[in-house]
């Protein structure tokens, strides 16, 4: 159980008579890249602030960071780190002025904040852009710094929801080497995407299907499962019996 960062059983999130996610259960282990897809009004959203402490599940159980998802919501947020599907940092700020902010607010002392700001514009190559306003910078620079940012705390899990969205394709590359280095240093990355392909890249993927979990395996496992090529394929197949959308 030691290396079981998330666990979840019957999780359940109810709006009146519909049910957003209904009775999910799995696993995610230390370290572990976990794809987390499913169609638009699939419940993947609402499963994820359920396990980010943001929303109270209408029963069902889980763990997150070793924190109960019911009593220790101010716990969960303190172990884990966030990046939203919408650009999650300041624009009116500069970089170094939203590492500094961020890196305040997850409770680093004053020297953590100057060495590991340093290392993270380092790591980016950011050094002539650090006292620019982030608004001004190129949506693939703002993605990465974000996740940079959102891991600055080196949290037990980050969740990333959509992280990629609108970036070129060689910037998507990049992104996900950011996820590697973080995965090797131990982090669990939790995310979404509608990007097939970056499917590929996790060590397991989860489909969400009208709420429920409708398959969970490797990219490997589940393209031999349906006899498929890719994952868009298996993404399809499992779609197609779909009820509800957006």
């Amino acid at each position: 159980m030691q290396n079981k960062v998330i666990t979840t059983t019957n999780l359940t999130k109810q709006f009146g008579d519909f049910t957003a996610v209904d009775h999910i259960s799995f696993e995610v282990n230390k370290g572990e890249i976990f794809g987390f897809l499913g169609a638009n009004g699939a419940g993947k959203t609402t499963a994820i602030k359920m396990l980010c402490g943001l929303s109270n599940p209408t029963s069902g159980e889980a763990t997150i960071a070793g924190c109960d998802i019911y009593k220790e919501t101010e716990k969960i947020k303190q172990r884990i780190g966030y990046m939203s599907q919408k650009f999650s940092l300041y624009e009116d700020l500069t970089v170094i002025e939203n590492i500094r902010f961020f890196a305040g607010i997850y409770g680093l002392t004053d020297q953590e904040i100057k060495e590991k700001g340093n290392a993270l514009i380092e790591n980016l190559g950011m050094q002539d852009s650090m006292h620019k306003m982030v608004g001004s910078l190129p949506l693939g620079w703002k993605q990465k710094m974000a996740f940079s940012v959102a891991v600055l705390h080196e949290p037990q899990i980050v969740f990333l929801d959509e992280p990629t969205g609108g970036v070129d394709p060689v910037t998507r590359r990049q992104f996900w080497d950011l996820i590697y280095n973080a995965s090797d240093r131990g982090i669990t990355v939790f995310v979404t995407t509608h990007y097939m392909d970056e499917a590929e890249y996790c060590n397991r993927v989860s489909m969400m299907v009208d709420g429920r979990i409708a398959a969970l395996d490797t990219p490997d496992q589940l393209k031999s499962y349906y006899n498929a090529t890719s994952m868009d394929e298996v993404f399809f197949e499992l779609a197609r019996g779909a009820k509800r959308g957006e």
